[in-house]
């Protein structure tokens, strides 16, 4: 699938996100790669740069104090791994489903719920 398609099918994941969800987020982009860096592998201690699907870096907003906005901040950052979720599809379907489960899952921690919290969820 093109980098293109690919985003347009990010970007209907993201308007079928419920409307509560999709009203709280703020300062968040949604970023397509390849792949995770290097150096992003090596930090996070992954075996390899094929097993990470999709990433949150931010501040959650659990963790927003008063302080939050107060000076210039960049925004938080979601990234899907096109082609690691690529190679768990198999057909296009499978891979919006996939979009969909991998960014539901990156705004739970948005949200500051921790891996245990979004499992339990049933993300």
């Amino acid at each position: 699938m093109d980098q293109e398609t690919f985003e347009k099918i990010v970007e209907r994941v993201f308007d079928r996100l419920p409307d509560k969800f999709r009203e709280a987020i703020e300062n968040v982009g949604v970023f397509t790669e390849d792949y995770p860096s290097e150096e992003l592998v090596h930090k996070l201690h992954l075996p390899s740069k094929y097993h990470l699907l999709g990433l949150y870096q931010g501040v959650p907003l659990t963790l927003r104090g008063t302080w939050y906005g107060m000076t210039p901040i960049a925004p938080d950052k979601i990234s899907l791994y096109k082609q690691n979720i690529e190679a768990r599809s198999r057909t296009d379907e499978e891979v919006e489903q996939m979009i969909y489960e991998v960014l539901i899952h990156e705004i739970g921690h948005y949200f500051g719920m921790n891996e245990e919290e979004i499992r339990a969820a049933g993300y």
